[in-house]
């Protein structure tokens, strides 16, 4: 493929950028949309409702619903300052080589070019500044499979407090290097994302540790929900946003800072086929939860969670207008096209929300102005190496 078709900067803003360890370790309505009453057609695909997944709205133990406000959104927008990118829009052509008669504008959110990759370091930093200072002498830790991890490790480092990161052994090296480098200390554990929130649970009760949730935290939800507002400002006129599913951290801040501003734009989840549990909970109404052996088979490792979470998926049923997913063979081409162009290189997780606008256009809403997040670049040297030969 020439890369002389790929993406162009546009609506572009001036972005700000702001030796460790490792040991091995062994109320809404209850009825779902009609637009959203349909079979799954995963074939064999297995999933079960998830421990705690219910049709309740999600609460606090004071009995006040989790959903954020755009007010939370905006705290966050002002914690960030001076943090993260800036990230500006990239308007994007890779669509027109299947079809010349596309009519479809395809913006690209690039989150790839925060400092460490991803969109990660937003949340990750919103809820550790959101801690008191007696809180962050205690340290902090997580669990994570790689993006939220450095962004942990980078806001910890930056506002002074240890960092304990709980990482399954089949995360990439390039991620986990990474974290490591950023001075974190890492316990490495099976795959499966229970059981390394298990393990972090564990530590975090003997050591006092204050945890960091890689996506059920409203902190969390602020941070990422950032994005939202910047596209907003970005493109007034855009129609659908595309934003990728793991355990729904992004899509639920992404979604409510977008409908509560502008209810009229769409905002569809993305997620591999493989990992389906956000669309299988979005179209039950209860939250299902996948065999890690299961979602450990996708090529998107950021998106291998076996269930979304509570107060994610209170956001997504309300702010999330549909949920779908792709093949592995759709997120390797797409990666392949997006490396074409240094500044909207992705890894897999982070290709998804192109892929469906690339493959499912039948499936998403008929508009003319989209934006795509790209949620992460984090991708081993060798691999992009050999998509980026396949393109020439």
């Amino acid at each position: 493929m020439s890369s002389s078709v790929g993406c162009l900067a546009t609506y572009s803003q001036s972005g700000v950028t702001g030796n460790g360890r490792m040991q091995q370790s062994g109320q809404k309505s209850n009825v779902v949309p009609p637009h959203l009453q349909k079979t799954r057609g995963q074939g064999t695909l297995d999933y079960r409702e998830a421990p705690g997944g219910s049709l309740n709205r999600s609460t606090n133990q004071s009995g006040e619903s989790q959903i954020i406000t755009l007010d939370d959104i905006r705290e966050a927008q002002a914690r960030l300052r001076d943090i993260t990118v800036r990230t500006g829009l990239i308007r994007c052509h890779v669509h027109e080589l299947d079809s010349a008669t596309d009519s479809r504008q395809l913006y690209l959110k690039p989150e790839n070019l925060q400092p460490i990759g991803a969109f990660k370091l937003r949340g990750a930093y919103n809820k550790i500044a959101s801690l008191s200072p007696e809180e962050r002498n205690r340290g902090v830790i997580t669990y994570s499979s790689g993006n939220h991890a450095q962004g942990v490790a980078y806001a910890a480092r930056a506002l002074g407090a240890k960092a304990v990161i709980v990482m399954p052994n089949n995360a990439p090296a390039i991620k986990r290097d990474a974290t490591a480098a950023l001075g974190a200390e890492i316990v490495l554990v099976g795959p499966g994302s229970l059981e390394r929130q298990l393990k972090a649970e564990e530590l975090a009760a003997q050591h006092g540790y204050v945890i960091v949730p890689p996506y059920n935290d409203e902190k969390i939800i602020a941070g990422q929900g950032t994005i939202g507002l910047e596209i907003l400002e970005d493109l007034p006129d855009v129609e659908t946003v595309l934003v990728p599913v793991g355990g729904g951290g992004l899509s639920s801040g992404v979604a409510t800072a977008i409908k509560l501003s502008r209810p009229n734009i769409k905002v569809i989840g993305v997620e591999p086929e493989l990992a389906a549990d956000a669309q299988a909970s979005l179209r039950t109404g209860k939250i299902a939860q996948f065999p890690a052996e299961q979602v450990s088979r996708t090529i998107a490792d950021g998106l291998r969670t076996q269930s979304i979470g509570p107060i994610n998926f209170e956001h997504i049923r309300q702010f999330v207008d549909d949920i779908v997913t792709v093949t592995e063979d759709e997120i390797l081409k797409t990666m392949r096209r997006l490396a074409t162009n240094p500044k909207t290189v992705a890894e897999p997780s982070g290709a998804v929300a192109t892929a469906a606008f690339l493959f499912h256009a039948d499936k998403l809403p008929n508009t003319r102005i989209n934006v795509a997040v790209i949620s992460g670049g984090n991708i081993d040297p060798q691999i992009l190496a050999q998509l980026q030969q396949k393109t020439t």
